[in-house]
């Protein structure tokens, strides 16, 4: 234990040391404590956090606080630019987690010699920030990307294009136009050309500030670093497609009947497209929904969910009299000799602007 009365210059400063390096890890943790409650809502690590805190000042011992200011500190106040540019949650995130793993090997170090008690909780803890720092900014990228969800009302599926300069540009001028989910599916082609346009759909989303989506495939959608991916009833399943996507990437399912949607509800999905509403040619050997249908389906629903299946422009206004707020669509925009004013009269039509 240390000396509760130290005598030497060097005792001293080592306690100096281990007071402020107590005193920055417990603040960073606190800053991660609060985005995890108020920011994100998850109890379990503002739960974990907290006791991290506890922990650390239950062995914020006496006499590292009197050491305080028997050494002038000629250091204090010094500031460094980074911290004006800290703009975005993420950035608070891992500045903070930097602060408190830094603040804890200090600690793990220098009270090696006199407390070994928390030397060890020093390390213990900054291991665990190590994981929590990558959890917390992935239920922040899922957070981020679940609001997108909830705030926009049509989800744009690609079609196959022969020439991928038109398929780019048919999506940049749908994003342009305000769209800001994009699902990327196909069925021919070989893997490293899908892979290919993907990671461009990628860029051009990210340049817009929209969601990325592939359908079925979880090798493409992880190989691109997709915002997420869509399954259908035969593909992989839910739980096992989260497993290996983690947190920070959403995960939609198709579904036409309550048995599918209680199960992906069970699993966690985060949206669920539903259909066909209308009869298609991208889903032909299925009959479409009744509206009346739909409507029991999604009556509980506290998820986003998109209709899906023949949906045009031209019954749209008939979907939204009817409760239907969020539309998938495919070839009425992908198709369209101008996606852009087609995509701006869907979603005027939408949002019941004229």
């Amino acid at each position: 234990m240390p000396n509760s009365n130290p005598t030497n210059a060097e005792d001293l400063r080592i306690y100096q040391i281990i007071d402020a390096n107590l005193d920055r890890a417990r603040e960073g943790l606190r800053v991660l404590e609060d985005w995890a409650r108020f920011g994100l809502g998850k109890e379990k690590y503002v739960e974990r956090i907290k006791n991290f805190r506890q922990i650390l000042g239950k062995n914020h011992l006496e006499v590292y606080k009197q050491s305080r200011n028997h050494i002038e500190d000629k250091s204090k106040g010094l500031t460094h630019q980074e911290q004006i540019n800290r703009k975005t949650s993420e950035q608070i995130i891992s500045s903070n987690s930097g602060r408190v793993q830094e603040a804890l090997r200090v600690i793990e170090e220098f009270s090696r010699l006199n407390n070994h008690e928390l030397s060890k909780v020093a390390s213990e803890i900054r291991y665990e920030i190590y994981t929590i720092e990558i959890d917390l900014l992935s239920l922040n990228k899922c957070m981020k990307s679940e609001e997108i969800l909830k705030e926009n009302d049509l989800y744009v599926i690609t079609d196959q294009k022969d020439n991928l300069d038109n398929l780019l540009e048919v999506i940049e001028e749908i994003l342009i136009a305000g769209v800001r989910i994009i699902q990327y599916r196909f069925k021919t082609g070989t893997d490293k050309d899908h892979l290919r346009e993907a990671i461009q759909i990628k860029n051009l989303c990210k340049k817009y500030n929209s969601l990325f989506i592939v359908n079925d495939r979880l090798d493409i959608a992880l190989a691109s670093n997709a915002d997420g991916i869509h399954l259908g009833q035969d593909d992989l399943n839910l739980k096992t497609a989260r497993k290996l996507l983690g947190y920070s990437k959403i995960i939609g399912i198709s579904a036409n009947n309550e048995i599918d949607i209680s199960y992906a509800l069970e699993e966690g999905c985060d949206y669920i497209g539903i259909g066909p509403v209308f009869e298609t040619a991208t889903k032909k050997n299925k009959k479409p929904l009744d509206i009346e249908k739909i409507k029991t389906l999604t009556t509980d629903l506290k998820i986003p969910w998109f209709a899906i299946g023949g949906i045009k422009v031209n019954n749209i206004s008939y979907l939204r009299r009817n409760g239907i707020k969020k539309v998938a669509l495919v070839s009425q925009l992908m198709n369209s000799e101008n996606p852009k004013e087609d995509a701006i009269m869907i979603l005027k039509e939408l949002s019941h602007e004229n």
